[in-house]
């Protein structure tokens, strides 16, 4: 299989980098917009560098989308009339509008959308989603999920991320509808800026909160802060009438307890490759395996819709000062 990956940033080398080391994969070709940054990633993991303006040209059986958000526009023209499985990093875009967009060109173009929402190919975080479609939980009563950063973004990304709910939480918006099996019916949201300056001249947060509840009842806590001092925290546990259960709480958790009782914050994760490098790896793996028709879409396009729209009923409760019905945001 050859693989084209457009972006050779933090996330193009992630991917370049779990490509190249797939026996699957017989080529791996980069493009980026910077031709020299281009050139150093292609050197580093042994990859064929391919110029920007020839992106539609290239031969590749697959191709991953993980420039800014800014260029996915300009790749998908290039990629998607070719009818080739696309992994394209989240957003697709920053509206419900483009978001559809997509997926209709893609559609109409027979190429398949799977979504880079990372989360769901990290080990502990199946073993939770096994334990509740199993039914080992029982009846699924709660969710409260953790998302803090640890160190703030640059002033440039913040500029143009979409803001806390659309970039961040984002994440955790799709681990409910995938947890829970149902979508998200009501939302509460509320967002500050508590120390960091810089988010508050884009309407942006540092930190925020998310009262949630699904269809199928249950009921979910979110917190997400832009700046953990002790390292990147992300975790969640479900509650329910047979068993609760966590994930993300090991040594690492960049978490202190007043008891001392627990062998936490012992080199602890120090941004978000760090805690989900292997979740990453497997993604990347099982993307391969989707394109080569040998398992079903593990994350389709309809889940950046939806998370999307969850986010944007966020933005909506805090304008408001008022809980938001997801029926309502279209």
């Amino acid at each position: 299989m050859k693989v084209l990956v457009a972006g050779a940033g933090r996330m193009g080398s992630i991917r370049i980098e779990d490509l190249v080391a797939d026996p699957r994969v017989s080529s791996v070709s980069v493009t980026n917009r910077s031709n020299e940054r281009a050139q150093t990633v292609a050197a580093q993991f042994g990859a064929t560098v391919v110029p920007w303006e020839s992106i539609a040209d290239t031969d590749a059986d697959a191709a991953v989308v993980a420039v800014g958000t800014d260029a996915h526009e300009l790749v998908f023209d290039a990629v998607l009339p070719r009818g080739i499985p696309v992994l394209c990093e989240k957003p697709i875009a920053l509206t419900l509008a483009a978001t559809q967009g997509v997926i209709y060109t893609a559609s109409a173009h027979g190429s398949s959308l799977q979504i880079g929402f990372q989360r769901r190919f990290d080990d502990a975080i199946r073993v939770v989603h096994d334990s509740i479609e199993s039914g080992r939980v029982g009846t699924l009563y709660s969710l409260t999920m953790t998302a803090h950063d640890h160190t703030p973004s640059e002033r440039e990304f913040i500029a143009g991320s979409g803001g806390i709910f659309r970039d961040m939480l984002v994440h955790d918006f799709d681990l409910v509808r995938w947890l829970t099996g149902s979508e998200i019916e009501t939302v509460f949201a509320t967002k500050g800026v508590l120390a960091h300056a810089d988010y508050a001249d884009f309407d942006d947060a540092d930190v925020c909160s998310v009262i949630a509840v699904t269809t199928s009842g249950v009921q979910v806590v979110i917190t997400g802060t832009r700046h953990d001092a002790l390292g990147q925290d992300v975790r969640l546990e479900a509650f329910g009438s047979y068993d609760s259960i966590s994930a993300g709480l090991n040594p690492r958790t960049p978490l202190r307890t007043a008891e001392n009782s627990l062998p936490l914050n012992t080199d602890p994760y120090r941004g978000f490759v760090d805690r989900f490098r292997d979740a990453f790896r497997n993604e990347t793996h099982s993307f391969v395996s989707f394109a080569a028709g040998e398992i079903a879409n593990p994350c389709p396009p309809e889940s950046a819709v939806e998370s999307l729209r969850i986010a944007v009923a966020c933005e909506q409760s805090v304008e408001t000062g008022s809980a938001v019905r997801l029926i309502d945001v279209n």
